[in-house]
């Protein structure tokens, strides 16, 4: 299993930690943000391919934000994809 810890930007979750496997995401847990909005991201994305879950969450916005705690979660998963 890899583990990435990635510090998004734009938005109020102050980190994200992602452990995957197999190019599936194995957890994903947030210091910051909408407590349980984003608890509920992580168990649906957990067991998800990375790609798939990249297409899912890329482009969400915040309000009148041009990104979210969702489309930061994105860009911390490419990374990882290649």
């Amino acid at each position: 299993m890899e583990h990435l810890t990635y510090k998004p930007s734009g938005v109020c979750s102050r980190q994200f930690d992602i452990d995957y496997e197999d190019g599936k995401i194995v957890s994903l847990s947030v210091v910051g943000g909408c407590n349980g909005n984003l608890k509920g991201i992580g168990a649906l994305v957990k067991g998800m391919d990375i790609n798939e879950a990249i297409n899912r969450l890329e482009g969400i916005t915040c309000g009148f934000k041009p990104t979210s705690c969702p489309d930061q979660i994105a860009k911390a998963l490419k990374t990882i994809s290649k």
